[in-house]
């Protein structure tokens, strides 16, 4: 039986490269099962996954350098049932892709909205008058290269093979170790592991946050994350999107978790997995 792994496309993103890397892991005969399905946003990669289309999503969810995905946080809070299977640390390198002959003639520079924060001090100081244009991903903006010497786009080296586009500028990061982590998302309950995701979202009253970190602190569960999202329903009110260096099935988390929800609107819990560092 195939297993159907979507991810924000189309072929040469950063997200099918995290896809194909964690194939890569696993031992020949499996890789056999996956078909790859690109989707134009993360958003519909994840509702394939909620609606039975596909088995898999991998989405990106944390930059070292731009922070969250809001998109991927904002989804798998408002979808029911998904849960991750794996964490994947992917190595990014961005470069400029384009048709000109020199940086002079440049006038346009398109990407996904994380590549354009994530060499925003080289674009300033190489590129200080060019318009930055977001896409929806970064072979998105290679369509706007084709018979034009006055664009750009940011994407991947691979990316530049795939559609035959030269690479004007390499390596253009801000910082040399630009990484992201994606996940791995499904319908499975979670493997367990050594990181535990969760998010909660709190009443308007004082000590909202206070109350629920002091039940983690209280029992020596350590956070190696936390994130704010607005719950989109009124100004000043949010989500909390939390990771924990400890598996959901230990009985301090278990406690934690129960004790939790009386100081919570509502909490879920998106597993716990591991983390695999990959290389493109």
């Amino acid at each position: 039986m195939s297993v159907s792994v979507a991810y924000l496309g189309p072929p040469g993103t950063y997200a099918e490269a995290a896809t194909e890397a964690y194939l890569r892991t696993l031992p020949n005969e499996v890789i056999k099962e996956y078909i790859l399905n690109p989707y134009p946003t993360i958003a519909q990669a994840l509702q394939a996954v909620a609606q039975g289309e596909a088995t898999l999503a991998v989405v990106p969810v944390e930059n070292s350098i731009e922070g969250n995905v809001a998109l991927t946080l904002d989804t798998i809070w408002q979808l029911e049932g998904l849960q991750i299977q794996q964490a994947l640390v992917l190595p990014i390198e961005n470069t400029l892709l384009s048709r000109a002959s020199s940086l002079e003639e440049i006038k346009t520079v398109y990407s996904h909205p994380q590549p354009l924060g994530q060499c925003q001090r080289w674009l300033e100081k190489f590129l200080p008058s060019v318009q930055l244009v977001p896409t929806n991903s970064t072979v998105q903006a290679i369509k706007y290269l084709e018979n034009n010497n006055t664009t750009a786009a940011i994407a991947s080296a691979r990316a530049a093979r795939l559609y035959d586009i030269p690479i004007l500028v390499p390596s253009i990061n801000d910082y040399p170790d630009n990484c992201t982590r994606f996940w791995l998302v499904s319908l499975k309950p979670s493997p367990g592991g050594s990181h535990t995701s969760l998010a909660f979202s709190t009443h308007d009253v004082p000590g909202a946050l206070v109350k629920p970190l002091q039940v983690l602190a209280s029992r020596g569960i350590n956070m190696s994350r936390i994130e704010s999202r607005p719950t989109k329903r009124s100004l000043g009110e949010y989500i909390f999107f939390i990771d924990l260096e400890a598996d959901a099935s230990q009985p301090n988390i278990q406690e934690a978790l129960t004790e939790l929800a009386s100081h919570t609107e509502i909490v879920k819990l998106f597993g716990s997995y591991n983390v695999l560092p990959i290389d493109q």
